[in-house]
């Protein structure tokens, strides 16, 4: 870690609290002065011939960002919390190779995790229940062969992914688009509680109490992106900010996955964009590992093949694409009374599950 006086560690949280100050701003003020102590104490001129904004100047000397800076000082105090600068010897390498990497990364949990091998899981907040499942199935598999697994604790495929590396007692890092003391969404509060009881991490490169603001998520994803060797797109929606994601891990030079589905089920139609502009086709663990075999810590410990499901007529079809009973009845020839039977049976079983009339067939976890 990087060992900073008071004064000079007061000073870049001051500095990061500035309004109409975002990363490239503040790597801009900090390259022209020996530190920020300097920087914030620099005359109004030296900022203006910067081309930094005025409203930026006048607020670094106002009370309320000296108290903000001075609750984020007592947050540090306490364990486990922790904050890597963007010359700190700690801060991950990867992100650092960005140009809008953050200055300055909250961190709870444990940080070392920030250097370790990652893969980002995303996909839609409103996932389907295969989604979801495959989500959860594919995370415990790629935990269980040594990544720490990165996403956004948002609702959907983000918290599938979390918790199954949580399954396997792997690693997993969130990072939010809030500070960390304003943890979004609410329902995924326990969540977060896991993540950090069981060794992960939680990150932020904004202000501990910045609450949800629309526009911080689509700058969050350049993290999620930025800490990782690539990125997988479970299930999502043309509009999906996944597919932001996935545009910045592109352009970053890391590797894009996307797992295919129903071409009549909208939450496929993001992955088959991806895949039509290049991302790698996923339909098992394996074809993840195999592009980034040379990252593996260890042999996968959690296998995803689905051997052991049983072999039911109803199964093989569902396998294929989600069904209407009714269909799944012309499809095996049976009647409609003794599917509906045959699926009640399955749904108890946990193998298949109904999701807006359309049936299908649930990955075993």
């Amino acid at each position: 870690m990087l060992h900073l006086s008071p004064a000079e560690l007061e000073a870049r949280l001051r500095l990061q609290l500035l309004p109409e100050f975002g990363p490239r701003r503040l790597r801009k003020l900090l390259d022209a002065f020996p530190d920020a102590s300097s920087a914030l104490s620099a005359p109004a001129a030296a900022w203006r011939a910067l081309g930094l904004p005025a409203a930026s100047a006048e607020a670094r000397r106002s009370a309320e960002v000296r108290e903000r800076a001075a609750f984020a000082l007592a947050w540090l105090d306490q364990p486990g919390r922790h904050l890597l600068c963007w010359d700190d010897p700690g801060y991950p390498a990867l992100l650092g190779e960005l140009p809008d990497a953050p200055p300055l990364l909250f961190v709870a949990g444990d940080p070392a995790l920030l250097e370790r091998p990652q893969l980002a899981m995303v996909g839609s907040r409103r996932a389907s229940r295969p989604g979801l499942d495959n989500a959860q199935a594919f995370a415990r598999s790629l935990a269980g062969a040594g990544f720490v697994i990165t996403s956004g604790l948002a609702l959907g495929i983000d918290g599938a992914a979390h918790q199954g590396a949580l399954d396997v007692q792997g690693h997993t890092v969130a990072v939010l688009g809030t500070g960390l003391e304003q943890l979004y969404p609410h329902r995924h509060r326990g969540l977060a509680a896991r993540i950090l009881e069981q060794g992960g991490a939680l990150v932020s490169e904004l202000p501990l109490d910045c609450t949800p603001q629309a526009a911080n998520f689509p700058r969050r994803n350049r993290i999620i992106s930025g800490l990782s060797l690539g990125v997988l797109v479970v299930e999502a929606s043309p509009s999906s900010g996944s597919l932001i994601t996935a545009r910045l891990a592109a352009e970053q030079g890391r590797e894009v996955y996307a797992i295919p589905g129903s071409i009549h089920h909208p939450g496929a139609r993001g992955c088959h964009q991806l895949i039509r502009q290049g991302a790698t086709l996923v339909e098992c663990v394996e074809d993840v590992l195999e592009g980034l075999r040379g990252w593996q810590a260890i042999a996968p410990e959690v296998p995803l093949a689905a051997a052991s499901t049983p072999d039911h007529p109803l199964l093989r079809e569902l396998r294929a694409a989600p069904m209407s009973s009714e269909a799944l009845a012309g499809a095996c020839a049976l009647p409609l009374a003794t599917v509906l039977a045959q699926l009640t049976e399955l749904e108890v079983d946990g193998l298949v599950s109904c999701d807006n009339g359309l049936w299908a067939w649930r990955r075993p976890l």
